[in-house]
Order: structure tokens, then C-alpha cells, then sequence
């Protein structure tokens, strides 16, 4: 068998800026085949795309894209999801005013997932059983299931060659973006997904170094400090913040990084704070 040919030591230094574990430095990576190396290799240089080539996503395409997204994993097999896949140019022109994201009004696929707890509700009126599991433990189901069909269709839409893009706007004015889409009561939009053909050139976006991010055997955040001062500096060198979150309420920091940014935005309400009250009028108890 041929052997892999992906640098993931390179791919590696590119994602976390920093050299790659002694695992990986040595460009073989015992049983692994020459195709998956190729779509690990894609995972590991991901990146998000915001403008796309004016160039269609095939019906072919597009149906086995969807496929795709289908077969992610599905707490119990209740497959706790919708797709609504939106074609009509009005809708999508409404739906990138209210999630104030312009290009949206343009990409070839735009699609909303949404966690659907209407159609177990039917079918329990159906078979002629109560529904007793109307929950936050629920809720969460149906959210993660949408999660992973999302997850699914953006790493086969990039093996295919196409570009992505989460949207999590879609829940900033959640009744409007419901009454755009006919949604009912028992679904929620958990997030929507441009995707098309790249036409922008984009840097991968560096991640948090694994060591704040993956513990082994017990959870241990007491490196944190050091380490996120650390990944702050190594991603202010490659991309600084393009410029300081509301300095006229949280001050001029000398330096500005990461967490600095990240925190700032954390310290004021959400504007996709609505998630609850739409939730309740959608009959959905979190209990």
C-alpha cells in the first residue's frame, strides 16, 4: 500500500502554530491509507469562506451533499432534525436582513438546520401514545443532532471542493427568520450553512493550542493562564484583531488579543438572546 502523502506536521504548524507532536513529525502514520490521509488533510487546512464564485452547486451535488448531512449520527435514531433548504431568491434576501449578513442574499446553498421535535410529537398523536419527554434534555438532543448534520455536510462539501460558512445569526430575530421560513412549533433553527465555490483567498484561522483544549483522563485548566498568553501572541503575529472591541467602554489595551477580544464580547448580552422565549412559544419545555 502506498503511503500517505500529506505533510500533517506542516498542517499541523499551520492550525496551532506551534510543532507538531512527535506522532505526527514523521509524515507516516501507520495504517493509514492514502485517500483518508488526503480528507484528514482537508480537515486539518479547513477554513471559512464568505464569497463564492458565481458558479452553481449541481442538483447532483447539492442532493448528495444532503444525503450526507443525513447520515451523522442521531441520538437514539429519533433523528431529532430538519434541513429547510433555501432556493427562493426573496427568502433568502429577507433572511440575510435579519441576520444582517449580506452575503448571505447570494450564496449558491443556504441552508437552515434546526433541531425538530414537531414531527416525534406528530407521530406520538399518530400512533396514538402521550408525549412524555418534552425536555431540556430533549431540546438538547435535537440540538446536537442538527449539530452533526451540519458538521457532516461542511466536511463533504469541502472534500467536494466547495467553500462553507456557519451562520448562527439566523437565531438573532428568531420569529421573523420563523415566520420567513414557516417554521412550527416544535422546531428551532439552530444554525444556517452558506456554501458554494471559494472565490476569496483565506488564511486558516489559528486554533487554541490542544493543551488547553484536551485533557487526558481529568479535566486540568490550571496551565491556562500561560497557555492562552502564549496562543494570544503566536495569533497576534500571524493576525492581529482587526481593531478593539467598544474602546470608549472597556478602555485601550496596549495589547490586544484573542481572549482579550473574546472576553470583551462575553462581558455584554447576547443579541441572539431571544433563544428562550421563542423556545417557550414553540411549546418547547426546558425542564
Amino acid at each position: 500500500m502506498a503511503e500517505p502523502t500529506a505533510d500533517f506536521a506542516a498542517l499541523y504548524h499551520d492550525r496551532f502554530g506551534a510543532d507538531a507532536p512527535a506522532a505526527l513529525a514523521g509524515g507516516r502514520i501507520e495504517g493509514l491509507a492514502p485517500e483518508a490521509a488526503a480528507a484528514l488533510a482537508a480537515i486539518l487546512a479547513r477554513r471559512s469562506y464568505r464569497r463564492f464564485a458565481d458558479r452553481p452547486v449541481s442538483d447532483g451535488l447539492a442532493a448528495l451533499l444532503l444525503a450526507a448531512a443525513q447520515s451523522a449520527p442521531a441520538k437514539s435514531d429519533l433523528q431529532q432534525l430538519s434541513i429547510i433548504d433555501v432556493r427562493d431568491p426573496a427568502r433568502k434576501k429577507r433572511l440575510a436582513e435579519l441576520c444582517d449578513t449580506d452575503w448571505m442574499a447570494t450564496a449558491p446553498v443556504l441552508l437552515v438546520f434546526c433541531g425538530d421535535l414537531r414531527r416525534v410529537r406528530r407521530l406520538a398523536a399518530l400512533r396514538g401514545h402521550p408525549y412524555a419527554q418534552n425536555t431540556l434534555d430533549s431540546f438538547m438532543n435535537a440540538a446536537v443532532d442538527a449539530a452533526l448534520a451540519m458538521q457532516t455536510y461542511v466536511v463533504a462539501a469541502e472534500i467536494a471542493g466547495l467553500g462553507t460558512c456557519f451562520v448562527s445569526q439566523v437565531r438573532k430575530r428568531l420569529p421573523a427568520v420563523a415566520e420567513t421560513l414557516a417554521i412550527r412549533d416544535g422546531v428551532f433553527p439552530v444554525a444556517g450553512l452558506a456554501a458554494g465555490w471559494p472565490d476569496e483567498r483565506r488564511d486558516v484561522t489559528l486554533r487554541l493550542p490542544p493543551a488547553a483544549v484536551v485533557h487526558r483522563d481529568r479535566y486540568d485548566d490550571d496551565a491556562l493562564a500561560a497557555a492562552i498568553e502564549a496562543y494570544d501572541r503566536t495569533r497576534n503575529a500571524r493576525r492581529a484583531m482587526p481593531a478593539q472591541y467598544k474602546p470608549d467602554k472597556f478602555g485601550t489595551a496596549p495589547f490586544y488579543g484573542w481572549s482579550e477580544n473574546a472576553t470583551r464580547r462575553l462581558a455584554e448580552p447576547s443579541d441572539l438572546a431571544g433563544l428562550r422565549a421563542f423556545l417557550a412559544g414553540a411549546g418547547i419545555a426546558l425542564d
